[in-house]
């Protein structure tokens, strides 16, 4: 998610405290047998995203604490340990391919810099106001793109990974389609997807405009429609309002970071309103004119206090639900360096936590699903959670 962009943008006590966050009871929120209710209504994969279990595990990247992530092999791993539905990012090629990737800057997640071949297009980039120096997606052609592979982001993190450096492919968008419609008639279902336009207003000023190009993805492979399986997700209201005027009705997330952040085409429309605003029931009700749902930091849902520890929950399910809005936040990790304070275990910052109670203490509030790197553990989680 783009929150991850910018750790150094981070402030967390400053947003407890603008939402009004106090001690925090672990669990707390709705009981696990009034989320089992919903569930019980919605425990198929029904083409209505209101038929999907809740809360509604999404392997985030695929399965990315397992596998290196946007890969083929990432999203096989969280489809078969899990996932209800599995999450894409997209950015595109310098011909105008949409493949899967966290950010157009492939410098991390590929062997490019090792690729003596490419060295001469390694350049500094300006994406949404930040500076990026590495190589990007809009610099190569497919072709060009398909001779590298894919390798694990964070390394130092999840060591593990970086066996499978190297196995896959870039992935484009049209071949997870392929690979859902495989792995669908092999289940006898239709396999959900997550699927976000990243950084759109860059790539629409850049002549590679991404809502175009996935609209007619989308409805060559029977997903356009609002029982299509695939939800559609940006930080950028515009690029889900353009979806929409396309014709394309799938559901509609719009991903939300901290408090005092702009979405980009905000920042370039001169328009003042923060994330802040667009969490108030005003906020709210005016995203709910052109998405189903929100896809909010999971700090909105329950801050953390300056020692890393959770606090009070806020409002923000109640006034989303009051608003029609389905909630789906991200990002849940098991490993001690991203949960929150209260759940680590020992001083491995690389060792997983106490992940179970992490999950527990969010579904308590009532999200009705939630992105995580470790569907697998998210879907014990959920089970554990749903028989209270």
């Amino acid at each position: 998610m783009q929150q991850e962009q910018r750790p150094g943008r981070r402030t967390v006590l400053g947003a407890a405290a603008a939402l009004g966050a106090g001690a925090v009871v672990l669990g707390g929120g709705i009981t696990p047998a009034a989320a089992a209710e919903p569930s019980a209504r919605r425990g198929g994969h029904g083409g209505s995203y209101q038929d999907l279990p809740v809360p509604t595990v999404i392997g985030h990247r695929g399965c990315s604490g397992s596998r290196p992530e946007h890969t083929l092999g990432s999203y096989q791993f969280a489809l078969d340990n899990g996932a209800d539905v599995i999450e894409q990012d997209l950015v595109p090629t310098k011909d105008g391919h949409l493949v899967c990737r966290h950010e157009n800057d492939i410098t991390g997640t590929t062997d490019v810099a090792s690729r003596p071949e490419f060295a001469a297009r390694k350049t500094t980039k300006t994406v949404d106001g930040e500076a990026h120096t590495g190589w990007f997606t809009e610099d190569f052609t497919l072709a060009e793109l398909k001779t590298l592979r894919a390798k694990e982001r964070i390394p130092g993190t999840r060591q593990h990974n970086t066996l499978y450096d190297g196995r896959w492919q870039v992935p484009t968008f049209e071949e997870v389609l392929k690979w859902a419609e495989e792995q669908g008639r092999k289940r006898g279902r239709r396999i959900w997807l997550h699927v976000e336009t990243k950084h759109p207003t860059y790539f629409r000023k850049a002549g590679l405009g991404l809502e175009e190009r996935l609209a007619k993805l989308l409805r060559r492979y029977g997903r356009a429609g609002r029982d299509g399986h695939t939800f559609l997700q940006s930080f950028e209201p515009s690029s889900l309002q353009r979806l929409g005027k396309l014709g394309i009705d799938c559901p509609k997330v719009l991903l939300l970071d901290d408090l005092p952040t702009r979405p980009w085409d905000f920042t370039e429309a001169k328009d003042p309103r923060t994330v802040a605003d667009l969490i108030t029931p005003k906020g709210l009700k005016w995203v709910s004119g052109f998405a189903q749902g929100i896809g909010p930091w999971l700090n909105l849902v329950i801050p953390r206090d300056k020692d890393d520890r959770l606090t009070k929950p806020t409002t923000l399910v109640r006034d989303a639900h009051a608003a029609g809005l389905i909630l789906h936040p991200y990002t849940m990790r098991n490993e001690n360096s991203f949960l929150p304070a209260d759940f680590r275990r020992g001083t491995d910052p690389n060792a997983y936590g106490d992940a179970f109670a992490a999950f527990r203490t969010y579904f308590a509030t009532g999200i009705d699903g939630i992105f995580t790197d470790n569907p697998d553990t998210g879907a014990l989680a959920r089970a554990d959670f749903v028989k209270g």
